[in-house]
């Protein structure tokens, strides 16, 4: 067995009304916070409550909720040039993967003095950073426990991985009643790609006995989703995203995501289709490129979520798994090809080098060359 060599940085808090804990993590760091947020958190009043808890904390919230659709990391340094000159002693990252983006990387802007394009670039702070605090709106974020995150550039708007150093982020605050209330088709693709980046990271080479037990609940988890609004049956969805999302976003770290996950993020970073919606019309077509590269573990999966395995062959049981997700996809009516995203397939090569270059990917069970990912748009268009 190959060693395991992992800490993790951030506190981790779950529960419900957990955001009441923000403004007590945050004073140990100072008296002033840059929020860096969403608009559409101030219809629920989840602004208003995040900044009256850290007010009672003795925490003023400088707010920074200016992070358009299709942001991308120059972003950050607008927020990081506001934490400076608000003399900011912590970044909250309230919001959902863009912003917790954003925020991380404004976090090692504001604190080193580098500038947007040599983090993306390669270059990697050590010390110069301010502390970041995680309070996340989705429970989907394969990066909240990892060493890396992705951001958009803005020359060319591919995708690039971040490392983050470390003791970066000094909480993750993730609280159920915080998570938006998602109904129809979208709420299915969400869980679609969680299952993407759960099953992913199963079948890494990178992949242990820690984060296969996590992983294994996690797809567990969303396969009952899944089914659920398949079978049109009751499930506590939110309280299931977000236990979902919490092992799938621990064991990816452990662990790593792959191809699929890699090309949701550099289709979205090019154009304005959401990551859900792409990961699972990708999907069928990572499962049956994982079939091939590790059967055991996709016959584990097939298991996992429920279908009838006893009796059958590993090969058989591994490609269930592929019909299975087909199936539910078929029911649920989601989309099924690129091309309902109005994009135009000369356009997508550039897409597939983004996210073949993104460092995770040595972690594959097959070797990925662009063509290789290329080939898998090539078949979802």
């Amino acid at each position: 067995m190959a060693d395991i060599v992992y800490k993790l940085d951030p506190e981790i808090i779950i529960g419900q009304d957990t955001v009441n804990r923000v403004g007590s993590i945050c004073s140990v760091f100072g008296s002033r916070v840059l929020v860096t947020t969403e608009q559409v958190l101030y219809e629920n009043n989840a602004i208003e409550r995040l900044t009256t808890v850290l007010a009672d904390a003795g925490v003023e919230a400088i707010l920074f909720d200016e992070i358009p659709a299709q942001a991308t990391a120059d972003v950050a340094e607008t927020a990081a040039s506001l934490a400076r000159g608000a003399r900011c002693n912590a970044i909250i990252g309230f919001g959902g993967l863009k912003t917790q983006s954003i925020a991380r990387m404004a976090s090692i802007i504001a604190g080193s003095g580098l500038e947007v394009f040599e983090l993306l670039d390669g270059r990697k702070e050590e010390k110069g950073f301010i502390p970041f605090v995680a309070v996340p709106t989705t429970g989907r974020d394969p990066f909240l426990f990892a060493s890396y995150f992705i951001a958009v550039d803005p020359r060319d708007r591919s995708v690039k991985l971040v490392k983050s150093p470390k003791g970066l982020c000094a909480a993750a605050v993730i609280d159920s009643g915080l998570s938006e209330s998602l109904s129809g088709k979208f709420a299915s693709t969400t869980f679609f790609y969680g299952f993407c980046v759960a099953v992913e990271a199963y079948c890494s080479v990178k992949s242990s006995f820690l984060s296969d037990s996590l992983l294994e609940q996690a797809i567990s988890l969303y396969g009952q989703m899944i089914n659920s609004y398949a079978d049109n049956r009751n499930f506590d969805l939110i309280q299931g995203s977000v236990k979902a999302g919490f092992l799938m976003a621990l064991g990816a770290a452990i662990s790593a995501p792959g191809i699929g996950t890699a090309l949701a993020y550099a289709l979205n970073g090019r154009f304005p289709v959401a990551k859900s919606w792409s990961s699972t019309v990708l999907l069928p077509y990572v499962l049956e490129k994982l079939v091939a590269a590790r059967p055991e573990k996709m016959a584990k999966v097939a298991a996992l979520i429920g279908e009838p395995v006893e009796g059958s062959s590993v090969a058989e049981a591994a490609n269930m798994a592929v019909e299975s997700v087909r199936r539910r996809m078929g029911v649920l009516q989601v989309p099924a090809r690129l091309k309902e995203f109005n994009l135009s397939l000369d356009r997508l090569v550039p897409v597939a080098e983004a996210a073949r270059d993104l460092e995770f990917n040595a972690f594959s069970p097959w070797t990925i060359a662009s063509e290789d990912a290329f080939d898998i748009l090539k078949q979802a268009f």
